[in-house]
């Protein structure tokens, strides 16, 4: 019922999910400055109801919303292709400090309900802390997440030549999404997609 009357499926960029009201396939921005993401899929816009369902899950320790809120993923177009076709399904890591302070990494327990087989919470490593992202503009996000990522030294071979598609709950400038995306693809993943729960409407495209 929330899904159907909540989420109704929008056309959006295929590279940034931002939605988009000619039927082109990708916006002017990603046009010119084709970000590193092969695709990126959103189930829904951040706004009510989801962004109380989020904040419940991400945190007030709601950890059970994760089953339900996987559910809406599976339902934006092309998601069960994208996973299908995926090798590896990453979440976005959070910070040893983060990760103590919510108890659980709510892109984690997505990725997990998304498919378990595939799903990994080691691979793509948070290497140091950061300020919060929500608080930042863009160019400051971007620079606050240089060096924030790296994949596991160990088990860099794994993702040779593999499809890779990552998870978060919220994409609001898509800053996390393509750093973690380029530290991949530099690992040698053959390309790499997003999948998230929400997309934040900062511009709609005519």
């Amino acid at each position: 019922m929330c899904i159907s009357r909540f989420a109704q499926p929008r056309h959006r960029c295929l590279s940034c999910a931002l939605p988009l009201v000619h039927p082109h396939p990708l916006c002017q921005l990603c046009l010119r400055n084709p970000p590193p993401l092969t695709l990126c899929l959103a189930a829904t816009s951040y706004e009510w109801p989801w962004v109380d369902l989020i904040s419940r899950f991400k945190f007030q320790h709601q950890a059970g919303w994760d089953r339900p809120l996987a559910t809406l993923m599976l339902s934006a177009p092309g998601a069960d292709d994208a996973l299908d076709a995926a090798h590896w399904i990453l979440p976005i890591p959070l910070s040893k400090q983060r990760l103590a302070e919510r108890g659980y990494n709510q892109a984690w327990l997505l990725a997990r309900q998304l498919d378990a087989g595939k799903a990994d919470a080691h691979l793509l490593l948070r290497t140091r802390d950061t300020l919060s992202q929500r608080t930042l503009p863009r160019t400051e996000r971007l620079a606050n997440l240089v060096g924030a990522f790296a994949v596991d030294p160990l088990r860099a071979s794994v993702l040779r030549n593999k499809n890779v598609v990552l998870i978060d709950d919220v994409m609001t400038t898509g800053a996390s999404l393509n750093t973690a995306a380029r530290v991949l693809l530099q690992a040698g993943a053959a390309q790499v997609s997003a999948l998230v729960l929400a997309r934040t409407e900062a511009a709609v495209e005519s």
